[in-house]
């Protein structure tokens, strides 16, 4: 069986096992370099990264990021082992490592000196989550809900049973968390189902019938309100950045992205959408896009595009952990189908970072970095800082 790695809910395409490439020989070929300023618009790529010693892990194991934890849960033999590695040195002795209960699949976030453990049941829904200590792994509580980090506070949720897209919708009621403790610090019931974004020190909460309202993260004040055109809400629309919130919907018969100002809601712009699939993420301070035609990037205040990279549809973003607003990172393929190639998009566009040996099947971002499996279950943390 492969090996699971699930690192936050940007569920951004692996690259997939059937597409592995074959092996090839050591070195650099000319023809891939070639391929690669093709694919890059000319720019020629860095020297390939130097890998850290690679962790074999087991089996059945599911690995986990979380801040500068790398996490294996070996559910063989039962009760299942949680180990904590040093992301960036995943060839040393783990910091720690605990039992933790039975699950059909985890989710892990750092919350300041907290890591928040999301167990699964068999359909993907949120049992509980423990909350551990990062230094040492011990539990410091547990509640049965979904528990979401909003910078220095924290939200608990119901989530609304899914198998297909679990965390698309809570229900229930809100609670404020005490990371300190795991109390209840303040509770919003919810008339129906609803999307939740906690952002930092804020929640947002948007309902089926468009009423969106932003809270205080650490005591429920309500910040604003206002209410949203009919759109498929979900967990990456509406999008956030800072006092600017971008949503899609539909505008007749087209497609379209308004931005609005928070907390007032208060629309500011509206720029037309290519229709099809479309999808928006926060990048270094601006919302970045992607549909058929390729990838973009406009400023939340004004709409104004930044930048466009039409070669960019062929590449595939980089898992990582929920929230992560800086540089973006996305891999290719070399046109002979030899090496993963990556790439980091910034405020000013993409910038060629490296090429990866052969033989990678699946790559996440964790901390500063990307770890990556090969066909032997090893993982393999690779720094994104090298320059």
């Amino acid at each position: 069986m492969s090996v699971l790695i699930e690192l936050g809910d940007d569920r951004g395409a692996p690259l997939d096992e059937r597409q592995a490439p074959a092996p090839v020989s050591p070195g650099w070929r000319v023809a891939a370099l070639v391929a690669v300023c093709a694919l890059l618009g000319g720019a020629a790529p860095a020297a390939r990264p130097t890998p850290l010693v690679g962790l074999t892990v087991p089996p059945r194991a599911t690995v986990l990021g979380a801040g500068p934890l790398l996490l294996v849960v070996d559910p063989d033999p039962s009760p299942p082992t949680l180990s904590a590695y040093d992301a960036a040195a995943p060839d040393g002795p783990p910091r720690w490592r605990v039992t933790v209960p039975p699950a059909a699949g985890w989710f892990a976030e750092a919350a300041g000196d907290l890591l928040l453990l999301v167990e699964r049941d068999q359909v993907s829904g949120a049992r509980a989550t423990t909350a551990r200590s990062m230094r040492t792994g011990q539990p410091v509580w547990r509640r049965p809900e979904r528990v979401y980090a909003a910078g220095d506070a924290a939200v608990a949720v119901s989530e609304v049973r899914s198998a297909a897209e679990p965390g698309r919708r809570v229900e229930g009621t809100v609670h404020g968390v005490d990371q300190a403790t795991g109390a209840t610090r303040w509770s919003i019931p919810l008339p129906s189902t609803a999307v939740l974004r906690p952002l930092p020190g804020r929640v947002l909460l948007v309902q089926d019938d468009g009423l969106t309202r932003l809270f205080d993260a650490r005591d429920g004040t309500e910040r604003g309100r206002g209410r949203l055109p009919p759109a498929d809400y979900g967990p990456d629309n509406p999008q956030v950045v800072g006092a600017h919130l971008v949503l899609r919907h539909p505008d007749g018969d087209a497609v379209a992205l308004t931005g609005y100002d928070l907390p007032g809601l208060v629309p500011r712009w509206q720029v037309p959408a290519q229709p099809g699939e479309l999808t928006l993420r926060p990048c270094q301070g601006l919302i970045c896009g992607q549909d058929e035609q390729g990838r973009w990037a406009i400023d939340a205040g004004t709409g104004v595009r930044a930048w466009t990279w039409p070669a960019g549809a062929r590449w595939r973003t980089v898992p990582g952990p929920r929230g992560v607003t800086e540089t973006l990172v996305v891999l290719g393929m070399a046109a002979d189908g030899g090496r993963p190639l990556v790439a980091t998009v910034e405020r000013d566009g993409r910038r060629v970072f490296a090429v990866l040996p052969a033989g990678l099947t699946d790559c996440r971002r964790v901390d500063a970095g990307l770890i990556c499996r090969d066909t032997s279950a090893r993982v393999t943390f690779w720094p994104l800082d090298a320059r």
